[in-house]
């Protein structure tokens, strides 16, 4: 099994939004249909809305690939 850890800035992404920025669907828009097909599942439980928020803690798998969302570093406010 592949094994991504996807650092999250701020509180929440969209799980096909997600799916798009770790590479697993080429658009929001694939990633969208690979979410209705049934083949996405959020903490072990299939997931069917397709704009479902996902924070930190949670894990997503889509066939053999496992994305654990982690906090994103804090930023520099000196920068």
């Amino acid at each position: 099994m592949q094994e991504i850890e996807f650092r999250l800035r701020g509180e929440i992404v969209q799980l096909n939004q997600l799916l798009k920025l770790t590479g697993l669907a080429d658009s929001g828009g694939a990633g969208k249909a690979l979410v209705a097909g049934g083949g996405v599942s959020v903490d072990g439980n299939i997931e069917l809305r397709k704009t479902c928020k996902i924070r930190v803690g949670q894990v997503v798998r889509l066939a053999d690939v496992q994305i654990t969302i982690v906090a994103g570093a804090e930023e520099n406010p000196l920068r």
